[in-house]
């Protein structure tokens, strides 16, 4: 017998907003004590535990069971091409290198150093030691300036709750002093004697920064600042010179900046008041800031200088003036050097300036679609800078490029341990033409021997938020769809900034519909284009991509044979109506702001996944979610297949797979994680009907 599917009951909810009645029959899925569950999963209500874990049930019994040795053997595929015992490359620090490096059979990295003049490797921490047996997320390690300390973190909920710890380099262990439930950043002063931290308020939003004074107790940490805003969040940093820590407090479309003298502390310093719509991030050189910002219309962004001493808007003088279509997405100061990643014409590039003669040095690469990374390391003044590249065919290379010369050393190119020729594979950059007269860009990876004459089956994965451009980067996992004769499509959506800000600004809010229609115009591109059969084309995306995945389901459902929503935020007129949830009003400039405006209730409501579910045949999804994600909540996915499972007409499977002990970023062994990507890549063979496929 077929296994029969949960049918969740209907609890009478309605909630009307702007004369507007609107019935939630699924509301009883959220839980009252929800800031609780995040810590604790164990208070979660029994009637909701019962009904996720009677979907896992239903999941495990139509999908899991029989889909187990396509799952395993995509798994082993992936794992395959990872180099196990992987080290990472040296970064100098004054008297050492500091390095990680995985070893074979271990889910989490090492962390070690070693002398700079050479010597004998120092293990300073092994995640794997600590993480034991439970959930782990390793939420990053700081050491002080002085080598003696070092600060790790990490959340053993899913949570994204992180527990501060502080190791004696000299000794090995960790004392007794812990910073409890903080939010993730953290940062020395420059004598070692304070650890600046941020915290949440009681809606899971970093709000605060306190310095800890060592050696005292977590009750005496000092406020250094406090957001009054619910919509801004809050985060530390330091900037390379040393100079200065920063506190930074945005949103999706404003930011302020404050310094802390790194040496002496003291009260913030504000760069420039918050302005709605003006974004800026700083670095700092020899006493002058390097600010990269939007102000004055420069919608693609600028860089400025400022005094540090006075460093008010009113004071910034153009350096890199806009130019409209060339978008700046970061830049850094070195004691010689600025350097700025840009994108053009839909490709990274890295400009390198010298700061004594104003030259400038392009970096670009001669692919349809690559990667570009850069980064710098600890030191300031430094002969050197590091490139990444890569391509969906070629494995990532690292680069030390020297400043002066511009030559190149190769310090690094990723092994695929069971065997890669970039030239079996093929990289395509195609365009898809919408209804408004933009072009979407598609990137395309394929098998060199895949036949482009309409046959071969495609994945098409899209994100479309937050100004994220996805990047076409090198994939292990990726090769598994290429390998069966797919077409492994990324789906470069306006919401991203792929093609600039503007690609952005027209993709999100009132213009939201724009990455739907795109996602959809990139599937039909591809079929018209002759790269897939129109009837074998899956869809995949999460969190705000499990948006578009829910949108596309009913807006064209004809149009996929399957959509995998990996934690995906689709309930999102109930959210953004909800200020107590974590990422709510922050989240207001992004969506709209149903509670205040009457239009922007309506634009969200009319595509919404949740609530313009209907009576149609969709095809088969699956859907999956975390109990402790703060970010999109289980209870968003869990109304969600609810809903749908009462309402769709026809047979298609849908499933819905809570991990009960993670949150929003899934598993977090590298091996579990791997797990879960060949769960997503199996139910697409298997909707295929060539889950019986090899390489």
């Amino acid at each position: 017998m077929s296994p029969t599917p949960p049918i969740a009951k209907q609890q009478k909810h309605s909630a009307t907003h702007h004369g507007i009645t609107r019935d939630d029959p699924y509301h009883w899925l959220r839980a009252d004590n929800w800031q609780e569950v995040m810590q604790v999963p164990e208070t979660l209500a029994p009637n909701i535990r019962e009904y996720l874990e009677a979907e896992n049930t239903y999941y495990e019994s139509a999908f899991g069971k029989p889909t187990e040795a396509l799952r395993e053997t995509l798994y082993r595929e992936i794992r395959g091409r990872m180099k196990e015992d992987e080290t990472g490359i040296p970064t100098p620090d004054g008297p050492f290198a500091y390095n990680a490096r995985n070893e074979t059979g271990k889910q989490y990295p090492i962390l070690v150093r070693t002398p700079r003049a050479g010597g004998s490797e120092e293990i300073l921490l092994d995640c794997n030691t600590e993480a034991g047996d439970g959930f782990f997320d390793f939420g990053g390690a700081d050491h002080d300036p002085s080598h003696r300390w070092l600060a790790w973190s990490a959340d053993r909920q899913g949570s994204e709750y992180y527990t501060v710890h502080f190791r004696d380099l000299g000794t090995g262990t960790d004392t007794a002093e812990i910073i409890a439930e903080t939010a993730g950043d953290g940062e020395w002063s420059a004598d070692s004697r304070h650890y600046y931290y941020t915290e949440y308020d009681d809606n899971h939003r970093p709000y605060r920064v306190r310095r800890h004074a060592m050696g005292t107790p977590q009750t005496d940490d000092a406020i250094i600042y406090e957001e009054s805003d619910p919509g801004f969040f809050v985060g530390i940093g330091r900037l390379l010179s040393g100079a200065y820590l920063v506190i930074d407090s945005h949103d999706h479309q404003t930011s302020e900046v404050r310094l802390i003298d790194a040496a002496t502390g003291g009260d913030p310093i504000l760069v420039a008041a918050r302005i709605a719509g003006r974004e800026y991030d700083v670095d700092e050189r020899h006493g002058v800031l390097y600010i990269r910002t939007n102000a004055d219309d420069a919608e693609d962004y600028k860089i400025v200088t400022a005094p540090a001493a006075t460093p008010g808007a009113e004071h910034w003088v153009d350096l890199i003036p806009h130019r409209p279509g060339v978008l700046v997405l970061s830049a850094d100061v070195t004691a010689t050097h600025l350097l700025r990643l840009e994108r053009f014409e839909g490709l990274p590039r890295i400009v390198i300036r010298n700061l004594k003669t104003n030259a400038e040095e392009t970096v670009g690469f001669d692919e349809e679609a690559y990667s570009l990374g850069m980064s710098l390391g600890y030191e300031f003044a430094t002969p050197t800078w590091r490139l990444s590249y890569s391509s969906p065919t070629t494995p990532s290379e690292t680069y030390d490029v020297d400043f002066l010369t511009g030559a190149r050393t190769l310090l690094k190119r990723q092994e695929v341990p069971s065997g890669h020729n970039p030239d079996d594979y093929v990289t395509r950059r195609i365009f898809a033409d919408t209804g408004d007269g933009e072009r979407v860009p598609v990137t395309v990876l394929h098998h060199r021997s895949t036949p482009i004459d309409g046959t071969a089956p495609g994945l098409i994965y899209g994100y479309g938020a937050y100004g994220y451009s996805l990047p076409a980067a090198f994939s292990i996992s990726a090769l598994s769809f290429a390998d069966r004769g797919f077409i492994y499509a990324v789906a470069h959506v306006r919401g991203g900034m792929e093609k600039g800000y503007g690609w952005y600004r027209t993709g999100r809010h009132r213009d939201k519909l724009n990455t739907f229609n795109d996602f959809i115009a990139a599937t039909e591109a591809l079929a018209s284009q002759h790269f897939v059969d129109a009837k074998k084309v899956v869809a995949m995306g999460g969190s705000a991509g499990g948006l578009l995945m829910g949108a596309i389901a009913n807006m064209r459902p004809d149009l996929y044979a399957g959509i995998i929503a990996q934690v995906p935020f689709v309930d999102v007129l109930n959210t953004m109506l909800d200020d107590t949830l974590p990422l709510t009003p922050p989240e207001w400039p992004e969506w709209g702001n149903p509670i205040l405006s009457a239009e922007d209730y309506a634009l969200i409501a009319s595509y919404a996944p949740y609530e313009q579910i209907a009576a149609k045949a969709y095809p088969p999804i699956f859907v999956l979610a975390g109990l402790t994600d703060p970010r999109v909540t289980y209870w968003e996915p869990a109304k969600y297949v609810a809903r749908l499972r009462a309402t769709a007409t026809g047979t298609a499977p849908l499933l819905l797979k809570t991990n009960m002990g993670a949150g929003h970023q899934g598993a977090t062994g590298r091996f579990e994680h791997i797990k879960e990507t060949a769960q997503s890549y199996a139910f697409a063979l298997w909707v295929l009907g060539l889950d019986k496929s090899s390489p």
